[in-house]
């Protein structure tokens, strides 16, 4: 049972026919009407409406016809040679305009044009003015070139399919090597060191200020393939394994170092260790991502030194000061014994000053251990 569904897909792949194969389709053609000694050849496609004929001998202009209207509608029913001796005594063909009218067809001959798929997508045929007998080497011909004709259109839409593969791949390629050179522009961009080792601890890539940083201070040169445990500072290369092992089993490890060079002063590194993952979820590597924080554990030793600034200032300001206040008001319950009139009349002012003194200073000495031990409030 022919799936017409099927058929018709099969029909569109070859439509489109590139204009070296169709000299080679008028060859064929040619050399048919001339083996078989007809004024008709053609090379037709059969899609649902219409008759496309893609290589003809004898039509003159005309480069279609109706489906209904065609021998070639019954051909791609059977995949045997149709013959048909006289049209104007078969009433499948009697009324058909190209029968009953000029050019009064009446011998036709056609094959189905079968793709590897099994499909019958049009037809090769002869067809003559009048009714004649073909030989058997004449229609085994017909036969041949039909298969010739499908090898032709079949290797037509493969290199056609191919070639746009081909561009799709080549647009796709450079879309990927577009973003991969923008990529490659951001991550070599960057100030920190970014490394990517594989499984077994093979570098896999890297970035311009890791490649910096190794030739400056270990006078080194990275690069894919090398062992990372051998670019690195020998103080810390069995943390730096156990480290890259944790990330390996999924851990993102985090640490940092101080580094001492012969050239420079001492540098604090904060380095990053981190698990890499395929589509499936399997760790294949781990990426080293290391930051120069020595600006920021400056600052925060500086900020260290201030709090401790301050913490003597406010140790200071709760002894030194209150001193003088705590012997002003011992002396003031000692004069209170004496009943000198000219003391005692001024008293309650002097204890008063003497209070709120106090209270200052307590409340300086607060504000100053608040502000030590909260800073940002």
């Amino acid at each position: 049972m022919i799936d017409e569904f099927e058929r018709l897909n099969a029909v569109d792949r070859f439509k489109k026919l590139d204009a070296g194969i169709k000299k080679d389709l008028d060859d064929i053609v040619n050399l048919l009407a001339s083996i078989c000694n007809v004024p008709v050849a053609l090379i037709s496609l059969i899609d649902d409406k219409m008759q496309w004929f893609k290589a003809s001998v004898g039509t003159g202009e005309i480069n279609c016809n109706a489906r209904e209207l065609s021998f070639c509608q019954h051909t791609i029913l059977h995949d045997e040679v149709l013959i048909v001796k006289d049209a104007s005594q078969d009433s499948r063909f009697a009324n058909l305009p190209i029968v009953s009218n000029a050019p009064y067809i009446k011998f036709y001959a056609g094959v189905p044009l079968m793709t590897y798929d099994g499909h019958a997508v049009g037809s090769l045929c002869v067809l003559h003015v009048q009714p004649i007998e073909l030989s058997e080497l004449q229609i085994n011909t017909i036969k041949v070139l039909s298969k010739q004709v499908t090898n032709l259109i079949e290797l037509n839409w493969s290199m056609q399919s191919l070639m746009e593969q081909n561009q799709s791949t080549q647009l796709q390629k450079k879309r990927i090597e577009d973003s991969e050179i923008k990529l490659k522009a951001v991550f070599d961009s960057q100030k920190d060191i970014h490394i990517l080792i594989g499984r077994n601890m093979e570098v896999l890539a890297y970035n311009k200020a890791a490649y910096k940083y190794i030739k400056a201070n270990y006078q080194k040169e990275i690069r894919q393939g090398v062992h990372f445990l051998t670019l690195t500072n020998q103080n810390y290369t069995d943390e730096m394994f156990e480290n890259i092992h944790a990330a390996m089993k999924g851990k993102v490890v985090n640490s940092e170092w101080l580094l001492q060079y012969e050239q420079e002063d001492a540098r604090w590194l904060e380095v990053t260790f981190e698990p890499v993952t395929d589509n499936t979820g399997l760790i294949i590597g781990v990426t080293i991502n290391a930051t120069d924080v020595t600006i920021r554990k400056q600052n925060a030793e500086q900020i260290d030194k201030q709090n401790e600034a301050l913490q003597k200032i406010a140790t200071i300001q709760s002894h030194e000061l209150r001193k003088p206040v705590a012997s002003l008001m011992g002396l003031m319950e000692v004069l209170k014994l004496d009943d000198n009139y000219v003391f005692n009349s001024y008293y309650p002012m002097i204890e008063l000053t003497i209070n709120e003194l106090d209270t200052k200073i307590k409340d300086i000495v607060y504000q100053s251990e608040r502000t030590l031990n909260h800073p940002h409030n």
